[in-house]
């Protein structure tokens, strides 16, 4: 689904609180409560949200969120991960760039690089970058995943292997606070591991959310990473783990970077 300006508000607000009551949103945007509960059903009715009496919920941790759902959430947060990815990434590069919509934010971000090799799994990357003579685009094979374009299974694992590149730029659906990086499809797993085991450098991109989150299979460890960029590193023991492993924190919040460790 595609949220209008004060649904895409409604979500914000549903996840930083997470729940929103329909009286206190009528409220805030002026608007009768009726407005407010078709917008509320629109949302849940696309598993952005979960409907009850009188508001909704921000979906639990153990839920994945719908594919338009997360390109939307923290969209701003997301573009500026990006970018300071992009540019700890040259020119004349190899990379890879693994599921998720924070990784697509880093892919639109390279649009302006020259002589990239971009070997990717999901879908959305290839199609944006395919337009651009500057940047070649190699697809792995495998199982597409309607909801939201990711290539899964053997067939995939087996095609990262044959790669070995300079950047892998990798997203997770949940951090936990040992620094495990989690996710939801073991099948998505086994190609984001053959992607961290084939790259010189792996950049981590997530933004805070992604700490409120939990998911049940394990990708590996932030040790494993090199440079992790978020918007805001909010756990003590992550920022630990990182000084501890010698992984690069960049932290995007606010004007001007924030950068820890080597």
């Amino acid at each position: 689904m595609l949220f209008t300006s004060r649904q895409a508000e409604i979500m914000t607000l549903a996840k930083a609180e997470g729940r929103v009551t329909v009286d206190e949103l009528a409220a805030r945007f002026a608007v009768t409560p009726q407005t407010i509960r078709k917008d509320l059903n629109d949302l849940c009715d696309g598993k952005a949200l979960t409907r009850i009496h009188g508001g909704a919920l921000f979906p639990s941790g153990n839920e994945n969120v719908k594919y338009e759902a997360r390109r939307s959430m923290a969209a701003p947060e997301k573009q500026a991960i990006g970018r300071a990815a992009a540019a700890l990434i040259p020119d004349n590069s190899s990379l890879f760039i693994n599921i998720g919509t924070t990784t697509e934010a880093v892919g639109e971000a390279l649009v302006d690089h020259r002589e990239l090799m971009v070997i990717t799994n999901n879908i959305n990357v290839a199609n944006r970058l395919r337009v651009f003579p500057s940047i070649e685009v190699v697809i792995a094979g495998g199982v597409v995943r309607g909801s939201d374009g990711g290539i899964v299974g053997e067939a995939a694992v087996d095609f990262i292997r044959q790669f070995k590149v300079d950047f892998a730029v990798i997203g997770v659906s949940a951090i936990d606070e040992d620094g495990a990086l989690l996710d939801f499809d073991y099948r998505e797993v086994k190609v984001a591991q053959a992607i961290i085991a084939n790259a010189r450098h792996v950049i981590l991109v997530s933004d805070a959310s992604k700490f409120e989150r939990t998911a049940p299979v394990r990708i590996g460890h932030i040790s494993q990473v090199h440079t992790f960029i978020t918007d805001h590193c909010p756990v003590e023991s992550i920022r630990r783990i990182c000084a501890e492993s010698d992984v690069q924190l960049i932290e995007t919040e606010g004007v001007s970077l924030r950068v820890t460790g080597s």
